[in-house]
């Protein structure tokens, strides 16, 4: 099979088991009664984000091959997921937070880490093969988020009716979707046990393999945590924890957000209220368009303005939301949804591939995880917290769907403020200089 086909079915597994469950959970916890903690769900891929892909790239850097370690790890998560699944259809809506929140936290403790890994994995497979990761790598990763997009689809639009699966295109109220189930964390497993086969069948990642004596900061990977050590390196993590917090905050609260129009009788039967996921999904077809404009746009414009288009677009993605609605509005939703393509991918596809471009191959994986770290680690952490916070206090503190409306409108708008002031910082602090030649096209 050709070598990109290889790694583009890797990547499109990869974010259909994140896409199955990662926007429309929310919807769930809020149908057993465990809307007040959706930022603790969302949370705790940021508290593993911490310490797991450091941990596991530390381990594919010295041990153990990336390709193989990716593989272990989806296999547990999906174990524990579809556990979560059991659960929660044997419980009904009496579901225990402490059990749930237990499953759930176990699964994403070995999932997160397998976003940094399957980078590694196509790095390395890329630079091995004569590839240039800078043109081979976003068309590869584009096919991840139409992975995402079709698992989010997939439980949109299906359902258990009539004993069977059934599958529902209108703005029907009453079909049991697996967005608002616990089936969506059976859809993820079984994702998640396919690419734990397929895996196995990549080309081999190295280890370092090298006999000579190394310092005990060698041998645990801690050389990674050294970039800090360089201003340039060290100012670009902390802001791109400043910018994590934003990372998770539509994908907890945006689906029960919009579905909550639902109880306003002006928007009860409209198609968006009705299919939040599919509106939703608008996000990634975005995603997938602009991750192909990166080579572009680093090329001319470099990895400041890169950055800075990222964190304006994270701007506009809370204040449309703010403002817009699935009726006469929905265009302010339509265009939240298309600008969320720059917000995520040139800041995070972007910040991947300036950190394999500034490190060492030797601590490469490592990198990756400090930056995953950084990002949907402290930041992502930091984020659902302080949005759950928010949440709780002007929306889920009211009882009156038009009280909640209100709450959730001043909710976007406190977001996009912050987004906005960490915009403004960036562009002052952080000082580096563009060389449109440390980026070439190579063709193969």
């Amino acid at each position: 099979m050709n070598l990109k086909l290889r790694l583009i079915i890797l990547s499109f597994l990869q974010f259909g088991v994140w896409g199955a469950y990662l926007t429309s959970m929310g919807n769930y916890l809020g149908s057993v009664g465990l809307g007040s903690k959706i930022g603790l769900f969302y949370a705790m891929q940021g508290i593993v984000s911490i310490f797991m892909p450091a941990i596991m790239g530390i381990i594919a850097d010295r041990w153990i091959q990336a390709q193989k370690l990716l593989g272990i790890s989806h296999f547990l998560a999906a174990v524990f997921l579809i556990w979560a699944g059991y659960y929660g259809m044997s419980a009904g809506n009496d579901v225990e937070f402490s059990r749930l929140f237990i499953l759930y936290s176990l699964s994403v403790t070995f999932y997160m880490p397998t976003i940094a890994l399957s980078n590694s994995v196509a790095y390395t497979v890329l630079v091995n093969n004569n590839y240039d990761t800078i043109r081979s790598f976003p068309p590869i990763r584009t096919l991840g988020t139409v992975g995402f997009i079709c698992a989010m689809l997939f439980v949109n639009f299906a359902g258990i009716q009539n004993g069977g699966l059934t599958f529902n295109f209108s703005n029907n109220t009453n079909f049991p979707s697996f967005q608002n189930s616990y089936s969506q964390f059976f859809v993820s497993g079984i994702l998640g046990i396919i690419l734990f086969l397929y895996s196995f069948t990549l080309p081999k990642c190295e280890v370092n393999t090298s006999k000579e004596k190394r310092t005990l900061s060698d041998a645990l990977g801690l050389k990674a945590f050294a970039l800090f050590k360089e201003k340039k390196m060290a100012i670009f993590f902390i802001f791109s924890m400043f910018l994590g917090v934003s990372l998770q905050i539509t994908n907890g609260y945006a689906n029960p957000f919009i579905t909550s129009f639902k109880a306003i009788p002006e928007y009860a039967n409209t198609w968006g209220s009705n299919n939040a996921n599919a509106l939703i999904s608008l996000s990634q077809v975005s995603e997938t368009l602009c991750i192909l404009l990166i080579p572009f746009f680093l090329k001319r414009y470099g990895i400041k303005k890169v950055m800075l288009m990222a964190m304006f677009a994270w701007f506009l993605r809370f204040g449309l939301f703010g403002l817009g609605n699935p009726g006469g509005g929905v265009w302010m939703f339509i265009l939240s949804m298309i600008v969320y393509g720059i917000a995520f991918d040139f800041f995070n596809v972007s910040g991947s591939l300036f950190v394999d471009k500034e490190t060492d191959r030797s601590i490469r994986s490592s990198a990756q995880g400090v930056f995953m770290m950084m990002t949907n680690g402290f930041g992502a952490t930091i984020g659902m917290l302080g949005a759950q916070e928010v949440v709780n206090h002007y929306v889920f503190s009211q009882s009156d769907p038009v009280l909640q409306l209100a709450g959730w409108q001043t909710s976007w708008y406190i977001f996009a403020g912050y987004a906005l002031i960490v915009t403004v910082a960036f562009a002052i602090i952080f000082k580096h200089q563009h060389n449109p030649n440390e980026i070439q096209e190579v063709k193969h």
